[in-house]
């Protein structure tokens, strides 16, 4: 074929195409996907914000990625409520679970401070009622497995508090599990204690996510649980090699096997090598930056200054909707449709979140892309909730057998 040929069929083929939407203006089918379907959240760190700044989320918020009229705007109705007990807290006897039952004393005030717009929901068949009366459903889920400290009864409280997965552990070691995030890794995977609670983690019918833990700990978990587990907000490592943090294929091949679900974060180093090398970068410079000044600890105005001046030479690199989209695809390839949901981090991840993926109220920009990449409607269903509350369901199903 000559290349005057191919250069004619090419623009003829640009010419009939379907148009795409623009992801800032999504359809109006998009829109009605995303108001019409469940749409679950893996992961909100709304508790955590309002713990250091109390305001009402009932009401358009000044700060943050979540509050009622966005997530309304959105279709984002049922997102589970981090609970979320910083490592800090392993260290003292008694500041975990005490941490842990504050946050959810702060969800619960939620609800009752605006019963007309929210309400917790403690199983699949409440998100469904909660979300069919046109309001909020408030699930829970225990971001670090340290409430728990050495004591199983300590489950039988949070179960009955509402806790409905709990991330075995966070950015440290505890007495469960080890961190992808620390080098230190005493337990080899799931400690012993770890093994027991993920055992009665079952029995209950707490979900097990396994988002932050090692690799070891991981294998460990898909050894042992007798039902699917979730990874409430995690992304694929295909795309940030070397993170983690993150899961490798071969793991999110075996959590399909096992009918799980990766739900994926939209956090920018989540998403892209290019957002998690410029941080490297910021790093090295802060750094090289302290040490020419002879500042060993910068206040922070001078931290935020010298952020800023950086910021305006090497702008951030922002990843977009597509990113997103390119995990949810990959995680399709290889593990098949029913594997795959969304855990943003909204309110968890700074000012990273995507371009055109900024809040709750975006949600329907992402609905938009899966349209244009030839998801059907059942599939983007199955990825906005379906996948997600069969896991839930599954949980709760097998509980009720025990």
């Amino acid at each position: 074929m000559s290349r005057l040929l191919s250069a004619s069929l090419a623009v003829i083929a640009a010419l009939t195409a379907p148009a795409l939407a623009d992801p800032a203006n999504p359809s109006e089918k998009a829109i009605r996907l995303a108001k019409e379907t469940i749409i679950l959240d893996g992961h909100v760190d709304i508790p955590y914000r309002l713990q250091n700044q109390p305001e009402s989320i009932a009401v358009r918020t000044e700060a943050g990625d979540f509050d009622y009229v966005r997530a309304m705007e959105g279709g984002l109705n049922a997102p589970f409520m981090s609970i979320y007990v910083a490592s800090s807290f392993q260290s003292t006897p008694g500041a975990a679970p005490e941490q842990a039952d504050a946050l959810i004393d702060l969800v619960e005030g939620i609800a009752e401070a605006d019963p007309d717009k929210f309400e917790v929901a403690y199983s699949v068949s409440d998100v469904k009622r909660i979300t069919s009366a046109g309001k909020i459903a408030l699930p829970m889920g225990m971001e670090n497995g340290a409430p728990i400290e050495t004591d199983l009864a300590k489950l039988d409280h949070f179960y009955e508090r509402g806790i409905r997965y709990i991330t075995l552990t966070h950015g440290q070691p505890n007495a469960i599990a080890d961190s992808s995030y620390d080098i230190n890794r005493p337990n080899e995977g799931l400690s012993d204690f770890g093994v027991e609670v993920v055992r009665k983690m079952n029995d209950l019918g707490i979900m097990v996510d396994i988002s932050h833990v090692s690799d070891d700990a991981f294998w460990d978990v898909m050894a042992l649980t007798d039902v699917p587990v979730i990874a409430s907000h995690s992304s694929a490592r295909r795309f940030t090699e070397g993170f983690e943090r993150n899961m490798s294929d071969d793991m999110i091949k075996r959590l399909g096997e096992e009918n799980g679900v990766i739900m994926i974060n939209y956090g920018s180093s989540f998403l892209t090598n290019d957002y998690q090398e410029w941080t490297s970068r910021l790093r090295a410079a802060s750094a090289s930056w302290l040490k020419a000044e002879g500042i060993d600890e910068p206040t922070d105005e001078q931290r935020e200054a010298f952020q800023a001046g950086y910021m305006a030479a090497s702008p951030k690199p922002y990843a977009t909707v597509e990113h997103v989209l390119d995990h949810i695809d990959h995680v399709v390839d290889i593990a098949g449709i029913d594997s795959v949901g969304l855990g943003s981090d909204f309110d968890g991840v700074g000012d990273s979140l995507p371009v055109n993926l900024k809040d709750a109220s975006m949600m329907p920009r992402l609905v938009q892309g899966l349209i244009d990449r030839g998801y059907s409607d059942e599939d983007i269903k199955k990825i906005l909730s379906g996948n997600a509350l069969r896991v839930w369901n599954a949980v709760e199903a097998a509980a009720k057998k025990g």
